[in-house]
C-alpha cells in the first residue's frame, strides 16, 4: 500500500519519510533542463549555454502556472482525504482535471502565438536569438505533458503516496540523459536535439503516471453527477490563488532574467549555470515545504490541532538545519560547482557565477522558511496570504535589482543581493501574520467531517 495517512504516527518521521521521495523526484525533474544545459554548455558552446539557460527561466515561469493550479487543487484533495470524504475527493479530482486541462490548452496557444514578443521582452541578444527560438518551439510542445505529470503527482501525494510519482520521474530522467547524449553528440542536432529529448521524456512520465493512477485508483474515475458548482468555486479559489502565487514568483524571476540579459553573454552564461546549482541547492527545502503543506492539509481536514502545532515547530527546525548546511556547501565549493557546467578557461563566466553563489547562497534559510509559510497558509485555507508573501519577496527583489544594478559601482552585485533581502522581508511578514492568527485562534481548524 503506497498511500499514507499523515494524520497518524510520529510527526517528524512522518513528514520526512513523505518528503524524501518528493525531494528526490523534484531533483530528477530539474535534470530535464540541467542535462540540456550541461551537454550543450560542454559540447556545443557558450552561446548554446546562454540560449538554453535563458529558456529555462521562461519555461519555469510557464510551467509554474500549471504547477500552481495543480498544487492548489492538491491542497483540496488532501483536506478531503484527511476528512475521509471520498465522494468529495472524487468530484474534486474530476472537476480540477477539466479546469486545469483547459488552462493548459489556452497556455499552449498563447506561447506559440507570442513567442517572438516574449523573446523581445526578455531582451535576448541577437547572437543567440534564433538558437533560443528553435529550442523553445520544441520545448513548448511539452506543456501538456507537464500538466499531466503534475496533476496526477499532486493527486497521488494528496493520498499520501509520494513514491510512485518519483518512480515515473526517475525513468523519464534517465531517458532524457540518454536521448540528450544521442541527439546532441551522435546526431549533432544541437539545441534542437536537447529539446526533443526533454519533451519525449516528459510525455513518458506524464502519460505513464496518468495511466497508472486511473488503473490503480478506480474509485477516482469520473461517474454520473460529478459536477458541483460549489466545489468548482472552492477549487478555483485554491488553484488560481496558488497559481497566482507561483506565477508572481516566477514572473519576478523572469523580469530579473531580462535585466541579466542586458548585461551581455558573459553574465547570461554565468547566471544560466549558477541558477542550476541554486535550484538543486534549495529544491529540497521547497519540496519539504510542499510535503509539509500536504501534512498540514490532511491534519486540518481531520481536525488534528495538536499534530498541526507540533508539525509546524518540527518543520521550521528541520528546514533551518538543512538550509544552513547547504549554504555552507555552496559557499565553500562555489568554484567546483560552477566547473560542472563551464570550461575552466571561461574565467569571466566563472568569476561572475561564483559571486552569485556566495552572495545569494549564504542565506538559503530565508527561502527555506518562506516555502514553509507558503505551504502553511495554503493548507489552513488562507492561500491569499501566500500571494502576499510572494509579492513582498519578489517585489523587493525586482525593485532592488533594477535600482542597485543601475549604480555603476554595484552593477550585477545588486541583482544578487536583492534576492535574500526579499526573502527575509517576506519571512518577517509571514511570522508576524502567524502570531496574529494564533492569538485570534484562527490558524487551527474546527473539526471538519
Amino acid at each position: 500500500m503506497m498511500e499514507r495517512d499523515l494524520t497518524t504516527g510520529r510527526i517528524t518521521a512522518t513528514m520526512v519519510r513523505f518528503a524524501v521521495p518528493m525531494i528526490v523526484g523534484d531533483l530528477l525533474q530539474q535534470l530535464y533542463n540541467v542535462v540540456d544545459t550541461l551537454i550543450v554548455g560542454k559540447f556545443v558552446g557558450r552561446d548554446a549555454l546562454a540560449a538554453v539557460g535563458s529558456s529555462y527561466t521562461l519555461m519555469t515561469f510557464l510551467t509554474s502556472i500549471l504547477l500552481g493550479l495543480c498544487m492548489g487543487s492538491g491542497t483540496v484533495f488532501s483536506m478531503y482525504y484527511g476528512a475521509k470524504n471520498n465522494e468529495r475527493l472524487k468530484k474534486s479530482a474530476y472537476t480540477s482535471f477539466i479546469m486545469i486541462a483547459v488552462c493548459a490548452v489556452i497556455l499552449s496557444v498563447i506561447v506559440f502565438a507570442f513567442v517572438d514578443p516574449i523573446m523581445a521582452f526578455l531582451q535576448v541578444p541577437g547572437e543567440v536569438y534564433q538558437m533560443m527560438r528553435n529550442y523553445l518551439m520544441i520545448i513548448f510542445t511539452g506543456i501538456a505533458a507537464t500538466f499531466l505529470y503534475n496533476f496526477f503527482a499532486f493527486l497521488l501525494r494528496a493520498l499520501g503516496n509520494s513514491v510512485v510519482p518519483l518512480a515515473f520521474l526517475a525513468v523519464s530522467a534517465v531517458m532524457n540523459i540518454v536521448l540528450d547524449l544521442v541527439f546532441v553528440l551522435v546526431f549533432d542536432m544541437g539545441v534542437e536535439g536537447a529539446a526533443i529529448a526533454t519533451v519525449f521524456s516528459q510525455y513518458v512520465s506524464g502519460v505513464g503516471l496518468a495511466v497508472y493512477t486511473l488503473v490503480k485508483h478506480k474509485e477516482l474515475r469520473p461517474g454520473g453527477g460529478i459536477y458541483e458548482k460549489g466545489l468548482l468555486r472552492e477549487l478555483a479559489d485554491f488553484s488560481f490563488l496558488t497559481c497566482l502565487q507561483q506565477s508572481i514568483m516566477n514572473f519576478g524571476i523572469l523580469m530579473v532574467q531580462g535585466l541579466i540579459n542586458s548585461f551581455g553573454i558573459v553574465v547570461m552564461a554565468a547566471f544560466a549555470a549558477a541558477v542550476k546549482i541554486d535550484s538543486f541547492a534549495y529544491m529540497p527545502v521547497q519540496d519539504f515545504g510542499n510535503a509539509f503543506s500536504i501534512f498540514i492539509a490532511q491534519n486540518y481536514g481531520a481536525g488534528e490541532k495538536e499534530r498541526i502545532k507540533k508539525g509546524i515547530a518540527a518543520a521550521f527546525k528541520i528546514s533551518a538545519v538543512f538550509s544552513i548546511a547547504i549554504s555552507a556547501v555552496v559557499c565553500l565549493f562555489a568554484k567546483p560547482l560552477m566547473l560542472i557546467f563551464i570550461q575552466p578557461h571561461e574565467t569571466e563566466v566563472l568569476a561572475v557565477g561564483m559571486q552569485y553563489l556566495r552572495v545569494e547562497g549564504a542565506f538559503y534559510i530565508g527561502i527555506g522558511w518562506l516555502f514553509l509559510f507558503y505551504g502553511l497558509y495554503r493548507a489552513v485555507r488562507k492561500p491569499g496570504m501566500s500571494v502576499v508573501l510572494t509579492i513582498i519577496s519578489l517585489g523587493t527583489r525586482v525593485v532592488l535589482a533594477y535600482t542597485l544594478s543601475a549604480v555603476p559601482a554595484i552593477g550585477v552585485l545588486g541583482i544578487w543581493a536583492s534576492v535574500p533581502i526579499g526573502w527575509f522581508l517576506a519571512d518577517a511578514t509571514g511570522f508576524l501574520y502567524y502570531i496574529r492568527m494564533r492569538k485570534r485562534g484562527m490558524i487551527l481548524p474546527k473539526r471538519e467531517r
